[in-house]
């Protein structure tokens, strides 16, 4: 019997939807059927691939959308639900990893800044579009996180704490919304981006991965949307609560 994915008549919300994973994952929903609302910081870069997926047949909609900003999860979910009545599924995807020199040299303002984008703009989001999706009948939501909230690594220590909250966000709405709206979380391991790019493609890290992960490579962008559309359809309607690691058995590390 086959299987297909059909999102048809589902709004989709994708935060740092416009490249890496998050554009990856727009369109999968897209070619899915769902209407896709694209936002991250840079509107052009959303508009762009909001013509790409209209240009293909899909819906979309471009929206500029500060993470950091508690304002701008207002303001997104207002326009959202102006223009689509609401979405059925939310993935919040918008992150930042920059890597400080050292935890002592590591600012207030630098600390500050990662856990709003990774985890704040997350909470504010699902309060917000959870709440809606319950009083309309249901939906789902995504959080990304990664295996670093599990196996952090030195210098890290922010990021890998506002995504170890994500974790810990997924199961209290996953509580909290139930039981019409499903709360999930992915965690990617490393993955090649145009944000990572500097590391991922690097001979250390290519060498590092063939004698310590099992899959012995980083992942492409594409392979992440297998579990974004599971998540996201009825394939999946009896997972909430969960996290759900891609990442080539990074956490399941050879030594």
């Amino acid at each position: 019997m086959a299987i297909t994915i059909d999102l048809s008549g589902s709004v989709a919300v994708v935060t740092g939807g416009s490249r890496g994973l998050g554009r990856a994952i727009v369109l999968g929903l897209a070619q899915a059927g769902a209407s896709v609302a694209i936002a991250s910081r840079k509107i052009a870069n959303c508009e762009a691939l909001a013509h790409e997926i209209m240009a293909a047949g899909g819906d979309a909609s471009a929206h500029g959308f500060d993470a950091s900003s508690w304002d701008d999860c207002d303001r997104l979910f207002a326009e959202v639900r102006d223009r689509w009545g609401g979405a059925q599924i939310l993935v919040n995807n918008a992150g930042k990893s920059p890597v400080e020199p050292s935890s002592v040299e590591t600012g207030q303002a630098a600390f500050d800044t990662i856990i709003a984008i990774n985890l704040r703009s997350a909470f504010r989001l699902s309060a917000l579009f959870g709440a809606h999706m319950a009083q309309r009948g249901g939906g789902t939501i995504i959080n990304m996180s990664s295996t670093g909230s599990l196996k952090p690594e030195p210098y890290f220590a922010p990021y890998a704490a506002a995504k170890a909250g994500l974790n810990i966000l997924t199961e209290s709405f996953a509580k909290e919304y139930a039981p019409t709206v499903r709360v999930n979380t992915i965690m990617p391991g490393p993955f090649h981006t145009d944000g990572t790019k500097a590391w991922s493609r690097s001979e250390g890290f290519a060498d590092h991965a063939k004698k310590h992960q099992p899959l012995g490579r980083g992942g492409e962008p594409s392979e992440i949307v297998g579990a974004a559309l599971y998540l996201a359809s009825d394939l999946s309607s009896y997972v909430t609560g969960a996290c759900i690691a891609v990442d080539g058995g990074h956490l399941i590390s050879r030594g």
